[in-house]
């Protein structure tokens, strides 16, 4: 271990406020050891050894978004696979290093601190919160973080990059489908459960902003990712009249939300954020009430999508993990990976494979197309990469249990918003 590895480790901490006090602190830039000339004279830095490009995976295999984690996770590892298979990037294999933060903000914060030193960069981190409270030693380290997260908090950065539209943006479009398509109008109220935090609040954004430019009431609701039971915020609800309601929230929230809406006769659309959904609900109590009255925002089309690329995908990744379900992790984590590996492949042609050469190289990628039906544009880092969402209707039919019901589109609410204003 490196004495700079041994210093980043030794700042490990147990508690949260010593977590974010040190990442209130700019760290230095991991220029320590100074570039490297690899093979055909690319320059290196960290998280280049020998012939390994290492990348780390902060996830959730434990916590609330433990399904999502999973798949997110296996997608990725696939992608490695099969793109180590084919030669590897720029004559080098891709690692993945792997830490499961179970959604504890100390063990995110904690596991960003150790690998950190030894990785290029991160192609998953899970956790809108646990992001936004590294980011400014993000900033210092330059290593790229291309997070399962879609907070507008988390842009202006050149090296945290949100991939597809952030919650705000994700919100109006979702209450633009619940206007045009679900009967909300002018002068209803709108209902609003949202997590406390990064994701929640930035969600509950667009509905405010929606609010004000359509002439909607919102009544919040604001739970814990620690709240599963959704008696209490849909008696709240229904009580006040709400003719829609949004969830920013994970799976289990959804499903008690929908669950105790249909079991009191409370008929009203819900439309959840893209984190709000799994697949495997549709075979628990609430599943026929997901199924009727659900819809979920999202930033692509589903992995049981009509074209090549998803049909493909679907295929390799029954073969590779046929006991697992397939849901929209999927899709994230390939989207994540796909992403950060056209990043290596432009770094590479400009012969820099350092951080900031790979840094350099995304921002150069204006019109990329993972196969999933929308366009990613990485060139300006206070913007997402697209403003376009997806509305999904739970299915069990369908491949990955969603069937799409509005195709890839911004509203034009969305595209005369500023997301994080």
């Amino acid at each position: 271990m490196s004495s700079r590895t041994r210093k980043r480790a030794t700042a490990t901490v147990t508690a949260l406020a010593a977590l974010l006090a040190l990442a209130a602190c700019s760290s230095k830039a991991n220029d320590d050891d100074g570039d490297k000339k690899g093979a055909g004279g690319v320059k290196t830095g960290d998280g280049i050894s020998g012939k390994t490009i290492n990348l780390g995976v902060l996830t959730d295999m434990t916590g609330v978004y433990a399904t999502l984690g999973k798949s997110v996770t296996q997608a990725q590892q696939l992608y490695v696979k099969q793109t180590n298979a084919d030669g590897g990037i720029c004559g080098y294999k891709l690692k993945l290093t792997i830490r499961d933060h179970g959604y504890d903000p100390q063990k995110a914060v904690a596991a960003y601190t150790e690998l950190e030193p030894d990785v290029l960069g991160f192609a998953q981190f899970i956790g809108s919160p646990f992001v936004a409270a590294v980011k400014q030693r993000v900033d210092g380290n330059k290593g790229l973080v291309l997070p399962q997260a879609w907070s507008a908090n988390l842009l202006g950065s050149p090296y945290v990059r949100v991939v597809g539209s952030t919650y705000d943006l994700e919100t109006i479009n979702a209450i633009d489908f619940l206007m045009k398509e679900k009967g909300l109008k002018k002068g209803d109220k709108l209902g609003h459960v949202y997590f406390e935090g990064d994701y929640g609040e930035n969600a509950l954004k667009g509905s405010q902003h929606m609010a004000k430019e359509s002439g909607l009431t919102v009544v919040e609701q604001k739970i814990k990712a620690t709240d599963n039971d959704m008696t209490a915020q849909v008696s709240a609800l229904k009580k006040a009249g709400v003719k829609g309601i949004v969830i920013s929230a994970g799976p289990r929230q959804a499903a008690s939300l929908v669950g105790v809406a249909a079991a009191g006769k409370f008929d009203v659309p819900i439309i959840g954020n893209n984190s709000a959904f799994s697949p495997q609900l549709l075979g628990t109590q609430a599943g026929p009430a997901l199924a009727k009255n659900y819809y979920v925002a999202s930033p692509t089309l589903p992995i049981g999508a009509d074209t090549a690329a998803a049909k493909k995908l679907v295929a390799d990744y029954k073969a590779a993990y046929p006991k697992d379900a397939l849901d929209n992790g999927v899709t994230a984590g390939w989207t994540a990976a796909s992403v950060f590996g056209e990043a290596l492949k432009k770094a590479c042609d400009r012969k820099d494979l350092t951080r900031e050469g790979v840094d350099k190289a995304l921002l150069t990628i204006d019109a990329y197309d993972t196969g999933f039906g929308v366009t990613q544009n990485f060139t300006d880092p206070k913007s997402p990469s697209s403003k376009e969402s997806v509305i999904l209707r739970p299915d069990k039919s369908a491949t990955g249990g969603m069937k799409v019901v509005r195709e890839p589109g911004a509203s034009e609410a969305a595209e005369g918003y500023t997301p994080g204003a």
